[in-house]
């Protein structure tokens, strides 16, 4: 799991992520979830609209999405296009989409597409190394990558520490400020750097 390793843990150490942090969710937050996202050239598979917090075990909703670019992200590679005014919009349940071709598509799961006025859709270009953020009800999604190029990124879910993750044994990172006593969310401790597991990084020695 990325909470194991320290490199998340010296990643969402950096002022940037902390400042987004602490100006949208206040000064106690916490890290709930991160997994890299890439997508292979030319074969890339597209992910269908859909919103975020449909698939979140959270109470309340209250949460960020931040995607960090590690490659190069726009139209050609299939980056993120989202609905603008959609984070307006009610949240789906599962049962409330469609269902897709898992082979054919990332998600299984997707808003129907005459629900979603796909003319409105804009792209999120993004250069390595840039952040986008978004809210857990905007809809979204993303075409797939026929470029000889991938489209790699880190996506990293930030909520305040008043927000419950309802879900047994999961870790979270506290990265801001200080947990809330009366929220029973589980928080990991500093992970160790273990050589031949773990990458090389700058700054890994913090972590001996």
């Amino acid at each position: 799991m990325l909470v194991d390793d320290p490199f998340i843990h010296h990643l969402l150490n950096q002022k940037i992520i902390l400042d987004i942090s602490k100006a949208l969710l206040g000064l106690n937050t916490a890290l709930f979830g991160a997994h890299y996202i890439a997508k292979r050239p030319y074969d890339g598979r597209p992910v269908g609209w859909h919103q975020d917090g449909s698939y979140w075990p959270l109470k309340p909703m209250n949460v960020i999405s931040l995607w960090i670019a590690g490659t190069q992200s726009n139209k050609e590679n299939g980056c993120m296009r989202v609905i603008p005014g959609s984070q307006n919009k009610k949240l789906l349940k599962p049962s409330d989409m469609v269902s897709l071709d898992a082979n054919k598509y990332v998600l299984d799961l997707a808003i129907n597409k005459k629900d979603v006025n796909e003319k409105e859709a804009i792209d999120i270009e993004l250069k390595p190394g840039d952040i986008s953020i978004h809210n857990p009800n905007i809809i979204h999604g993303s075409n797939s990558n026929y470029s000889n190029k991938w489209r790699m990124g880190l996506t990293i879910r930030i909520i305040p520490t008043t927000t419950l993750v309802d879900r047994k044994n999961w870790d979270c990172i506290l990265l801001t400020g200080r947990k809330n006593t009366e929220v029973k969310n589980s928080y990991i401790i500093k992970p160790t750097f273990k050589e031949g597991k773990h990458m090389k990084f700058d700054g890994f020695e913090k972590y001996l």
